[in-house]
């Protein structure tokens, strides 16, 4: 390499998703325009024995790098004639990767879908659009009943004011060939679109909290401010966010929605399409990597007016920001649990931030962080107390069922009110937060039980496809016939699932409609869509399911809902586990009586005198977070202290315990006395795919104490001999301890 010139020569400063720390130094590639090359533009270097997409963040002169000039690499390739990410984007990444101790490239790599972090070309290809015919939008979707994927894209059409991008329906190609056939769609040339968007539909009347929800928001348009929407279950949050929307898109404004799981943006899609007469995309893990591309690229270029998408859409740039709403805000799911793990609430607010504008939180029950904010007056609290339209509040009843007969988990009273509200043409929702045919398969004769021989749990049973499952590594076997211990011993199942309710509940609704909505039973692509419309539609009487229940969905003939197991919930080694238990069973209270029928809510329970089920069916949310809140301030517990997670794992239990043993001595050589240091001690589930698990809690009543230690222990730590032996991870503000 010839000798460089190192006043004058620059170089590129790039981030590169790899797990270190810093950025790194390269030569810009020859011959280059220094003027044409700015930060937030992706290149292609070489690294290690290959090569990487990297993001340059800097250009320097060749001086200020501390790398031998005759050893800097140049960089392969510009792969962008303008930047991906602007000034305030990498403002916010820059942030979240010193919050949370990451390394930047990889940060940065969160930002992108996963075809531009392999390089491909930031570019919105010329399709096709779709349109209704006449045919089209004067046919009942009904008509369609059997071929539900065509009846359900047909709704989807009709809802929708505009036409639907072609690249949006790559998964329903052969249900959009079928509407193509019968005369019910037409391929066009794509629509441009104005950024002077319009709503679509009339907004229903909002009462006073509501209005005054409406109200406060949008006069902080354009300036930065945090709302706590806590609305009970019912109450039309929803309608509080379109008509902010609206106001939003008026100004030609670009929203993001973020919502907890993927089960709840069809639904919201679909009311969204009907409302707004603005470009919509979503943006989550169900979708191939082409509709992510451009869906992210639409938000980016300004030509999408609204994003709905999962935590994954968070970091998606916005031509002209304009809100962040995130419903569900207390719900786990908007926390990563691998790799990167941020808070999306949490980055949200920084990146409301940063842009200057507001961000609105919406839950019928609310975080305790939260919660613990409003009291500190950084968030504004709005309050929608009473259920819209005619719809009263849903019944509680604690059932006792000790020394009761069950007939696979339900009560003879249960029962009796499934046929009691059947019998009057309602829906009944059954909840059990436990999928597959039931926990763990016994021999009765010698006590052997199914353990997963990779993990410290059980093997749970799959009856409809006659296997043994590990819920946890994803190890599986043949249901086995004979007991693999004594031989002869009869082997049977111990507890309940849902494949094991919904068996029970045929026998005993032989002429009733029943649907399954767990994991298992939504796999395919669609099925989800095709349940929900078939519950819409009332040609479903009871549903069965798990979590993906609780959250939003409106379900306006179910007057029973019966929460079959509360008892799992109640005792629990994570500090966390009161609060989630008490969130679920609202949330799935609240899918009871929403339209002008009363709800009824029954939790079988054998605690019925525990302090948090009293609490909260005679008192609310409320009283109960505020109860709850007391203990954890007494206890020294978050929101009022504040936590980080050193987690290791290794094929033996020597190393990881090793490494935390020194990890606790370098943490303690930076330690001023402000931060507990507990453990380091075995995870609570100890093993996990053949790892063997533990864990280092860090605690401090202020959060710049807690910071200041890891900046100077984290360091030091990834130097640690014993840390190539082990994985290891960080976890800032976990919200479990597992």
């Amino acid at each position: 390499m010839a000798k460089c010139n190192t006043s004058r020569t620059l170089i590129a400063q790039i981030a590169i998703p790899v797990p270190l720390q810093g950025l790194f130094d390269y030569l810009l590639p020859e011959p280059a325009d220094p003027q044409s090359i700015q930060a937030g533009m992706r290149v292609l270097v070489p690294f290690g024995k290959g090569t990487k997409t990297g993001v340059i963040l800097n250009i320097t002169h060749l001086g200020d790098s501390r790398i031998d000039p005759q050893k800097l690499k140049r960089v392969e390739q510009i792969i962008d004639s303008v930047p991906l990410l602007s000034a305030k984007d990498l403002q916010l990444l820059k942030w979240a990767s010193r919050y949370y101790h990451h390394p930047l490239g990889e940060v940065l790599s969160t930002a992108f879908p996963a075809a531009l972090r392999q390089g491909k070309p930031a570019i919105l290809p010329h399709d096709y659009c779709y349109n209704l015919t006449e045919q089209g939008r004067q046919i009942l979707p009904t008509t369609l009943k059997r071929a539900s994927k065509q009846q359900a894209l047909l709704t989807v059409f009709q809802a929708s004011p505009l036409a639907i991008a072609a690249t949006e329906l790559t998964r329903h190609k052969t249900a959009l060939k079928a509407l193509q056939d019968k005369g019910l769609i037409r391929k066009d040339t794509r629509q441009d679109h104005s950024l002077a968007w319009d709503k679509q539909t009339q907004a229903l009347t909002a009462n006073p909290e509501q209005q005054h929800a409406i109200d406060t928001v949008l006069s902080g348009l354009g300036q930065f401010s945090v709302s706590l929407l806590q609305g009970v279950t019912g109450s039309g949050k929803t309608e509080v966010y379109m008509q902010i929307i609206t106001e939003a898109l008026l100004r030609g404004l670009q929203i993001l929605v973020l919502l907890p799981e993927i089960t709840l943006t069809p639904q919201l899609e679909q009311r969204f399409r009907r409302r707004f007469s603005a470009p919509i995309v979503c943006f989550h893990s169900k979708l191939n990597d082409n509709q992510r591309l451009h869906a992210w690229l639409n938000m980016q270029q300004g030509h999408a007016a609204i994003m709905l998408g999962t935590r994954s859409a968070l970091f998606t740039p916005l031509k002209n920001p304009g809100l962040i709403i995130l419903d569900e805000e207390h719900d786990s799911s908007f926390k990563q649990q691998e790799g990167f793990r941020f808070s999306a609430r949490d980055v949200a607010i920084a990146r409301a931030k940063i842009l200057n504008i507001p961000v609105l939180l919406g839950s019928a029950t609310p975080s305790f962080e939260s919660l613990f904010n409003v009291a500190q007056h950084r968030y504004r609290l709005l309050q929608l107390s009473i259920r819209a339209g005619n719809a009263a509040d849903p019944v509680y009843q604690l059932l006792d069922i000790r020394n009761k007969p069950m007939q696979a988990g339900l009560s003879e009273a249960l029962i009796t009110a499934i046929r009691s509200t059947l019998a009057q043409g309602q829906q009944v929702l059954l909840f059990l937060n436990r999928r597959g045919f039931a926990p763990v398969q016994i021999c009765h004769g010698c006590g052997w039980v199914s353990r997963c021989g990779r993990c410290d749990a059980n093997m749970v049973i799959h009856a409809a496809e006659r296997r043994l499952r590990c819920h946890h590594c994803g190890s599986e076997q043949p249901l086995p016939k004979d007991c693999p211990a004594c031989k002869t011993g009869e082997l049977q199942p111990l507890g309940l699932g849902t494949e094991r309710i919904e068996q029970m509940l045929a026998e005993l609704f032989p002429n009733n409609a029943i649907i399954r909505l767990d994991k298992d039973s939504t796999q395919r692509k669609g099925s989800l869509e095709g349940y929900l419309e078939q519950i819409h539609s009332g040609q479903a009487d009871i549903i069965l399911g798990t979590q993906m229940l609780a959250k939003g969905h409106h379900f306006p003939d179910v007057t029973l809902v019966a929460i079959l197991d509360i008892d799992s919930g109640l005792f629990s080694v994570d500090f966390h586990a009161g609060e989630k238990l008490a969130q679920m069973i609202v949330q799935v209270a609240g899918r009871a009586g929403r339209a002008d029928k009363r709800g009824k809510v029954i939790l079988q329970t054998r605690q019925p005198q525990h302090p948090l089920l009293t609490t909260l069916i005679e008192k609310g949310y409320q009283a109960f977070a505020e109860i709850a809140l007391r203990e954890r301030r007494q206890a020294g517990l978050p929101p009022f202290s504040y936590q980080a997670l050193l987690r290791a794992h290794a094929n033996n239990a020597q190393a990881p315990q090793q490494f935390l043993q020194d990890a606790t001595t370098a943490i303690l050589g930076f330690n001023t006395g402000n931060t507990q240091i507990l453990g380091p001690v075995a995870a609570p589930m100890a093993r996990r795919a053949g790892q063997f698990r533990f864990q280092l809690l860090l605690q401090s009543p202020q959060r710049k104490d807690l910071h200041q230690l890891l900046d100077q222990a984290i360091p030091k730590i990834s130097k640690l001999k014993q840390a190539g032996k082990v994985r290891w991870s960080l976890d800032v503000d976990p919200v479990d301890l597992y």
